[in-house]
């Protein structure tokens, strides 16, 4: 590894993404591990040059208060204390450092080097990847979204014909997303990818569950188990290809951390999966992600997409998924996206989308009383996922679009926007 590295180790804090946010800004890799490592797991480790220790709001546990193992002190490597005791040899400060002294700790203290580069990173990990898989085959699943883009790119600048792409269509996509996914990557990149028809699988698996948990991870099952059934029709396939990322893993919970929602592919993952997972972006913010898409050459156009979650519509049909009130997601979701580029504001706003929830309101159509669902508008601006504002969309804008879907989308008689930023809200509403 060419990276010099600062680990934090999570003793409660709140600001552990933001700490190793702003560690990166100044060129050097950072890394978020529990507070509970050993001494030896932190030194094995590539390239340590440094310990934040970062307390905080959490760092009472079940009426413990965590600490560290005091053998870490003995490591060798600088610590910084922050909201912690201080112990003997150590840097304490009460609050997060600002610019000039996180920059003090790392370079004049730590002396690390700034040579954290998306080159750096992606020769790291083919590296990796080329380690851990051999000669063998990866199976991945390719959405088309940002992470499976990349991860794609990733893994075949890695092992190239080694790699087998799976687009599954689960009936959860966007309007004509599973035809655009195939005409560009099987048609225009020429990828070994295979077509899986499971809309009638998934939406029967789906059917009267209502709880969002459970909905991520009977969908993040299923698709192992779809993937599974791809990977006996091949030979030699070892190894499962994700797009996971640094805010899946943090939004999962951690030691110190309450879970904030489980993401289908870091905690729906079955007990008795039959593939060795590969997962090269693990460790980036989706700005990250974004960067290393551009370094390996993929065009801007994939690269800057839309986000979208694993489980697809299938956590905007809110509450128990019906196939009408999905439909009205579909439908209402294509002509957000249509009025937003017509704006411009497909390039200015980071994710907007439309939600549909599960109960009803009065309304009147035809002059005549209906009883029909609410579309619920959401468009926000972030740069790593971990927080976001809400983008103040032009009046004539909203007019339109709600024209739009109260005239072309059935079973909709209301139009909402919701003005919730993150946190309290978080970026799905499931």
């Amino acid at each position: 590894m060419k990276q010099d590295m600062i680990v934090i180790l999570d003793l409660g804090s709140t600001e552990n993404a933001a700490l190793a946010r702003q560690v990166r800004e100044l060129g050097v890799y950072s890394e978020i591990h529990p507070h509970d490592i050993t001494p030896e797991e932190l030194k094995a480790l590539p390239n340590v040059k440094g310990v934040v220790l970062n307390g905080g709001e959490n760092r009472v546990v079940d009426g413990i208060a965590v600490d560290v193992d005091p053998a870490i002190y003995a490591c060798g490597f600088p610590v910084l204390a922050i909201d912690h005791p201080a112990a003997k040899g150590e840097r304490k400060m009460d609050r997060l450092p600002d610019r000039a002294e996180l920059k003090e700790f790392v370079f004049d203290v730590c002396q690390a080097q700034t040579n954290w580069n998306m080159k750096n990173f992606i020769e790291d990990q083919v590296e990796l990847i080329r380690q851990q898989v051999g000669e063998k085959k990866v199976l991945l699943a390719l959405s088309g979204g940002v992470d499976s883009s990349v991860v794609a790119a990733m893994l075949i600048k890695a092992i190239g014909k080694q790699l087998v792409c799976v687009h599954v269509n689960h009936g959860l996509m966007r309007k004509n997303e599973s035809e655009s996914v195939v005409e560009v990557f099987k048609n225009q990149l020429h990828a070994n990818l295979i077509y899986v028809d499971a809309v009638e699988r998934f939406l029967g698996k789906l059917e009267g569950v209502a709880d969002p948990e459970q909905k991520r991870k009977i969908i993040g099952g299923e698709f192992i188990r779809v993937f599974e059934e791809e990977a006996r029709k091949l030979e030699g396939i070892d190894f499962l290809g994700q797009g996971t990322i640094y805010p899946d893993i943090i939004e999962s919970g951690t030691k110190t951390t309450k879970m904030v929602k489980s993401h289908h592919n870091v905690g729906g993952l079955p007990e008795d999966l039959q593939f060795a997972l590969v997962e090269p972006l693990k460790q980036l913010f989706k700005d990250e992600v974004r960067a290393c898409g551009v370094e390996l050459g993929l065009p801007a156009e994939m690269v800057y997409r839309q986000p979208f979650p694993g489980p697809g519509l299938g956590v905007r049909c809110l509450g128990a998924i019906t196939r009408d009130r999905l439909e009205a997601v579909r439908e209402s979701d294509a002509i957000l996206r249509e009025e937003f580029a017509k704006a411009g504001l497909d390039k200015k706003v980071w994710q907007y989308f439309t939600v549909v929830p599960d109960f009803k309101s009065v309304g009147v159509k035809n002059n005549a009383r209906c009883f029909d669902y609410m579309v619920i508008i959401r468009a926000i601006n972030t740069i790593d996922a971990m927080s976001a504002t809400i983008e103040r969309v032009d009046w004539d804008v909203l007019q339109k679009i709600t024209d739009r879907v109260l005239a072309e989308v059935e079973n909709v008689n209301r139009v909402c926007f919701d003005m919730s930023p993150k946190p309290p809200a978080t970026i799905e509403f499931e």
